[in-house]
């Protein structure tokens, strides 16, 4: 008797497309090799190498600290202007960075893409952990700062490592939407960098938010980057805005912008190869 073999039918994906976590974490190896390509090649051929990621933060703050500190006198709290600029700064070149290689992740990687199959989101995720490594060596230097300056972290310093992770997760939510759409718009690079430049003077990384009229402090509050920027100064120099129930509502809009940004970005995967 003959038997008849099972009949498998394949259909394109219809409706939300689940993200696959599982797949990611299949694919790990791949991405350690992401990012440690990039972190190998930006550095390769520079006289200085690594030693930028110190110097460029560095040059930033002296320049903040005569034009916004000595000039506009722009008050720091009490606290030494140069250490209150950099701790907010740390961060935000965090954010700025990882939101940049994030959203041209896609077009700079379609050599790659274009030739084998692996999660497309994998290369965003490799942009943002490549701007984490260079985030831990400048965070040396602030905790020389802080030597220098003689001011030592509290107990809040536990908190750190949530507002490091508020800043990544509002920059890969970010880095998914620009990298989805950088896509089908290549005008989206240009708009980037107007973007972060923007947010930068929206975000209390040169001024404290105490200097804000009241009336629109709380708006600012909601901008998830000024809460890691004010977080980093109440954990590790005692000054700054303490968690309260904006920081909640702040989280909240990151999570969401986190998650609408996964499911856009594999609604895209699919026709990524065919559009660039």
């Amino acid at each position: 008797m003959k038997h008849e073999q099972p009949l498998t039918i394949i259909e394109a994906d219809q409706g939300w497309l689940p993200l696959n976590i599982d797949e990611i974490w299949a694919y790990r190896d791949l991405l350690y090799l992401l990012v440690w390509r990039d972190i190998r090649s930006r550095y390769r051929q520079m006289a200085l190498g690594p030693l930028w990621i110190v110097l460029q933060p560095l040059m930033t703050i002296a320049i903040f600290s005569i034009v916004f500190g000595g000039f506009a006198k722009i008050p720091s709290n009490g606290i030494p202007y140069p250490i209150f600029a950099y701790a907010a700064l740390l961060p935000w070149q965090l954010f700025a960075t990882a939101t940049v290689k994030a959203s041209d992740s896609l077009v700079s990687n379609v050599h790659l893409i274009s030739k084998v199959y692996f999660p497309r989101i994998i290369v965003p995720i490799a942009a943002v952990l490549v701007s984490l490594a260079d985030f831990a060596a400048s965070f040396g230097v602030l905790l020389l700062m802080m030597l220098f300056y003689r001011i030592y972290p509290t107990l809040a310093v536990i908190t750190l490592p949530l507002y490091i992770l508020l800043a990544v997760g509002t920059a890969w939510g970010v880095g998914l939407w620009l990298a989805s759409l950088s896509v089908k718009f290549r005008d989206v690079a240009i708009a980037v960098t107007y973007l972060v430049q923007i947010w930068f003077y929206a975000t209390a990384v040169i001024y404290p938010t105490s200097i804000v009229p009241e009336k629109w402090r709380n708006l600012f509050l909601l901008n998830p980057m000024t809460q890691v920027a004010e977080g980093f100064r109440w954990a590790l120099l005692g000054n700054g805005q303490p968690p309260n129930i904006i920081s909640l509502i702040a989280v909240s809009l990151v999570i969401i912008l986190l998650i609408s940004g996964a499911f856009y970005f594999r609604q895209t995967e699919g026709s990524i190869v065919d559009e660039i």
